[in-house]
């Protein structure tokens, strides 16, 4: 009879073992397969820029493969890693960002509400050529295999960072003031 109270309580405590690691926030690492995009217009021609180069953690909270909550996110992008298919576009975008002074891009989480299953409002700090903002982004959260994907985008302004819309060719090439900024980033 003892034997079996005994087995019975390893079981149990066994039991809230797995039911507490399966309900804990944990903290995640940026994954190398992530993707940042930058789009544009001009005069000319739209344009795009990418990186793929960031680190960056969160400390997310999953329970039954859903994610429940998403405490932090912090992301650090090295301003010259977004390039475009021009060597000379990316200069051009260097001076924008002010990258003599400005090495990085960067978002800190603040606040991450759930809207459904899926899909998050997430209000977090970006700073863009030195200049922070508060800007709120609905983003789509997904878990799978101990991954956690991410995907979202925003609208911004060069005005709005503080920058100047570039130009080319001595002003005949004008660009125009919105940009779109797309992520796909994944946490393990």
């Amino acid at each position: 009879m003892k034997s079996k109270k005994i087995k019975l309580l390893a079981l149990f405590i066994s039991f809230l073992g797995l039911t507490t690691a399966a309900t804990a926030q944990k903290n995640y690492a940026l994954d190398a397969k992530c993707t940042f995009t930058v789009l544009g217009t001009s005069t000319l021609h739209d344009w795009e820029m990418k990186s793929s180069t960031a680190s960056g953690s969160a400390v997310i909270k999953v329970e039954n493969s859903k994610i429940t909550d998403i405490d932090a996110i912090s992301i650090t992008l090295l301003a010259e890693s977004v390039k475009s298919e021009k060597t000379s576009m990316d200069k051009v975008a260097y001076k924008t960002l002010k990258t003599d002074t400005q090495k990085n891009i960067k978002y800190v989480l603040k606040a991450a509400e759930k809207v459904n299953e899926t899909t998050w409002t997430l209000t977090g700090i970006y700073t863009i050529a030195g200049v922070a903002k508060e800007l709120k982004t609905t983003a789509k959260a997904t878990y799978s295999n101990g991954l956690i994907n991410i995907q979202g985008t925003n609208k911004i302004t060069f005005t709005q960072f503080g920058m100047k819309s570039p130009t080319a060719m001595l002003g005949t090439i004008k660009t125009g003031e919105d940009l779109t900024l797309n992520f796909n980033i994944n946490f393990k």
